[in-house]
């Protein structure tokens, strides 16, 4: 166990990288004690939160209070590129004012103070040198456990550890309709690898060919169950959540 004399808080959307992190957080020992909900404002695409209600479900399963941040997402998962193309991962996060502000309000709350930021910033330099200094400036840790992971380890890492994850969105030549919903297990990345070799596409969707939510893990005590339809305009497809509960 890693000893603290305050509270840690985690970047938090419920994809599977920071769900991932969360869990290596928490397995390494790590106080969390606030999971920061990260809302992107209307028309933003630098970030992926996919659905907050889902994320919120998933906090209470993990019995972690869940706080909203109100910024665009550092929880690192793939920009939506649909309009932009290839993003330098920069746009969306000019000012991370709003986190700050939270994260000096948590400082405050917590006993002992603000100890650290769980993120799930996998290769990003821009995001994990911003949230570094962010930090820096807090005088707290950073801690992101899946930094430099090579993706399709890391992929089957979190597969094999008991995530469930849900493919909500997919964007990039190669995917069909059938992929929204489709659980990224054993055999979808296997298929992955396909595309990979085909198209290019990252293990990890990392250059925003697909997003997830996460639905179930060994960290959480009840899993999510959904309900919803898909969205299709022949390139590119998402799920529209019409009902998510606790089972």
């Amino acid at each position: 166990m890693v000893a603290s004399d305050g509270g840690w808080v985690a970047l938090f959307s419920g994809g599977k990288d920071s769900s991932w992190a969360l869990y290596r957080a928490l397995e390494g020992g790590r106080d969390v004690r606030r999971l920061v909900v990260v809302r992107p404002p209307e028309g933003a695409h630098a970030y992926h939160a996919p659905a907050t209600s889902v994320a919120r479900l998933a906090a209470e399963s993990l019995g972690i209070p869940a706080v909203d941040a109100g910024l665009p997402a550092t929880d690192i998962e793939s920009p939506d590129l649909r309009a932009t193309g290839r993003s330098s991962g920069t746009d969306g996060v000019e000012n991370l004012e709003p986190l700050e502000v939270a994260l000096e309000r948590l400082d405050d709350e917590f006993e002992g103070g603000l100890a650290g930021v769980v993120a799930g910033v996998v290769g990003s330099e821009f995001q994990a040198e911003r949230l570094r200094s962010l930090c820096a400036g807090l005088d707290c840790d950073f801690l992101a456990p899946l930094w430099r992971a090579e993706p399709r380890d890391l992929a089957t890492a979190m597969i094999d550890g008991g995530l469930e994850i849900v493919i909500v969105e997919v964007s990039a030549p190669g995917f069909d309709a059938d992929w929204l919903g489709r659980r990224l297990d054993r055999d979808a990345l296997a298929d992955l690898e396909v595309l990979r070799r085909e198209h290019g596409t990252h293990h990890l969707g990392k250059d925003g060919e697909f997003e997830t939510i996460v639905i179930d893990g060994p960290h959480m005590t009840r899993s999510i169950a959904l309900e919803f339809e898909r969205e299709w305009n022949g390139e590119w497809g998402r799920l529209r959540i019409t009902d998510a509960r606790l089972e």
